[in-house]
């Protein structure tokens, strides 16, 4: 998924050397993983769907659903506090990535990474 200089890895994967600066990406922290096994880097929680946004969309998880999801959460990667985080990522891959996205989250295509993956992409490529 992503460019080369952009990975994914569920946190329960073990880090691998090519992992470069990891990333969590999501708001809590996963359940069962110590700071040290996780081996993460950076925290970005400000880069994740809002509570409201994220509990609207675990209600009902439908195909249709997650279309409405990611335009939700695009809206709201355009608040400051978003655009901030997503400039923050945008530094991490400009000063010599690669970064890994790193999450808990088990069904990783329908969630919030795909859509933080895209803006990444859609701000490196713009500047």
């Amino acid at each position: 998924m992503g460019s080369s200089e952009v990975r994914v890895r569920r946190v329960y994967e073990p880090k691998e050397d090519g992992d470069g600066t990891r990333v969590l990406v999501d708001r809590l922290w996963p359940r069962g993983k110590s700071k040290e096994r996780a081996a993460i880097d950076k925290w970005l929680k400000d880069i994740t769907p809002s509570n409201e946004l994220r509990d609207w969309y675990h209600e009902n998880r439908t195909g249709t659903r997650y279309d409405e999801f990611v335009e939700r959460y695009r809206t709201e990667l355009a608040d400051p506090v978003h655009t901030a985080a997503v400039r923050e990522l945008v530094e991490l891959v400009r000063a010599g990535g690669p970064v890994t996205l790193v999450t808990a989250v088990k069904d990783v295509p329908h969630s919030h990474v795909p859509v933080i993956v895209d803006q990444l992409e859609h701000e490196l490529r713009r500047h």
